[in-house]
């Protein structure tokens, strides 16, 4: 990556930007960072998200080293953080690149210096594509790939397009996302682009997570696979992946990564040409509370991910007996996926910090949640609340500044999102 961009997000100043972040000063990101301030006595303001340090850098690792366990290469998504200062962890921990969803992330990467960028999405935006030419003219170390599922999307990349792009056709399923619905489309799109003057076929892609009718069995994704890996070998004896120097096969949520695993292997995809086994779940960098943490398919002790978000928000009012409203609504947490699970109370008095037993978040609104409570509980205003949460993505959404915390309440960094 370009260290001299990473470096200039520490000379940031923290001000009314960012919330949450101490109030009326003029420090920049570094400054801040060196002094190393105590999360509830450093200054800072609720509502406020934060990033347990030690958790962020467990699942880091822990995915890096599964995926290397089992022979795959890995381009996590980086639409769930949007944070370069994560993308450069984890390239450094030996990922193959960083998957984008949108070509404002792929500029965005590119800003920062990601030379390897996997577009999961067919993109037919001619301003994007004549940016996408120049870029591939002026860096001839950056790789790029994306999806095509469509004859006409194949004819709308190739009139805007001015250099060669890389791309895959992508496999979906009726009832799921995007994606061809059957071999017959997938064989025609695959034929357009190599009739085409700008698009190389070089592989298949697709993904598994928003496939119908799976079951507690998951028969219906390990048979999307076996497509996936059948459509691979039929290009190829077809002479339709004949211009590609590395065959990609592609996919991989956060939900069915271990199934991906089983499917793509070295044995499975015995190609005329080298394989890059491509897998690109990405939740996994912070994991949650709730969504995720039911669907993992990492349970065992001795591995799984560690939920790193936590969200501190702070009682307001307790207007009536049972009720509490806290300072965090809709435009602090995510509630897609399921509304905050209250982890612990901090008492606003002692600094004591216990349990959340007895709380449970019912609705939301734009600046409050809504907290029911039992009346054994003793909760006061001023008291602060640790809230778990779900769906990583819509949680770091809503914050561009979020300390990264010790195991001794420490700000250890300051992660810069841009969504």
């Amino acid at each position: 990556m370009d260290q001299a961009a990473l470096d200039e997000l520490g000379e940031t100043v923290v001000d009314w930007r960012f919330k949450g972040m101490p109030m009326g000063g003029s420090a920049t990101v570094n400054q801040l960072r060196d002094a190393r301030l105590g999360l509830f006595d450093g200054g800072f303001v609720t509502p406020l998200l934060t990033l347990d340090a030690p958790a962020l850098d467990h699942n880091l690792e822990l995915m890096a080293s599964w995926a290397a366990r089992h022979g795959l290469a890995h381009a996590p998504h980086g639409k769930t953080p949007l944070a370069p200062q994560l993308f450069d962890r984890q390239l450094k921990l030996g990922a193959w690149g960083i998957t984008a969803a949108t070509p404002s992330h792929v500029q965005m990467y590119r800003h920062f210096g990601v030379n390897r960028i996997f577009l999961g999405n067919e993109l037919v935006d001619a301003p994007a594509l004549r940016w996408l030419s120049d870029e591939l003219a002026r860096d001839p170390e950056f790789r790029f790939v994306c999806y095509v599922d469509s004859v006409h999307g194949v004819e709308l990349m190739d009139a805007a397009l001015t250099h060669r792009v890389d791309v895959v056709v992508e496999l979906g399923a009726v009832g799921s996302r995007t994606g061809v619905r059957s071999r017959a489309e997938a064989d025609e799109v695959a034929r357009a682009v190599r009739a085409s003057r700008w698009l190389r076929l070089v592989g298949v892609a697709g993904y598994e997570g928003t496939l119908a009718g799976v079951d507690e069995t998951r028969a219906a994704v390990r048979e999307w696979l076996q497509e996936l890996v059948d459509a691979a070998h039929r290009f190829d004896a077809d002479g339709l992946l004949a211009d590609a120097e590395e065959i990609v096969v592609s996919a991989g949520g956060s939900e069915h990564f271990d199934l991906v695993a089983e499917a793509l292997t070295e044995k499975s995809l015995e190609l005329s040409r080298p394989v890059l086994r491509l897998l690109r779940s990405g939740a996994y960098v912070t994991h949650d509370h709730l969504h995720y943490a039911k669907i993992t398919p990492l349970t065992e002790e001795a591995e799984h991910f560690i939920p790193a978000l936590k969200l501190w928000a702070q009682v307001v009012s307790r207007p009536e007996p049972g009720l509490a409203l806290v300072n965090a609504g809709k435009r602090d947490v995510p509630y897609d996926l399921g509304l905050p699970l209250p982890l612990e109370i901090r008492d606003g008095r002692t600094g004591e910090v216990r349990p959340a037993a007895g709380l449970s978040v019912t609705k939301l609104s734009d600046q409050h949640a809504f907290v029911s409570v039992t009346p054994d509980v003793e909760l006061m205003v001023g008291d602060l609340i640790g809230l778990g949460l779900s769906h990583p993505c819509t949680a770091l959404e809503k914050w561009q500044l979020i300390p990264e915390v010790d195991e001794h309440d420490r700000v250890v960094d300051y992660i810069r999102t841009f969504f």
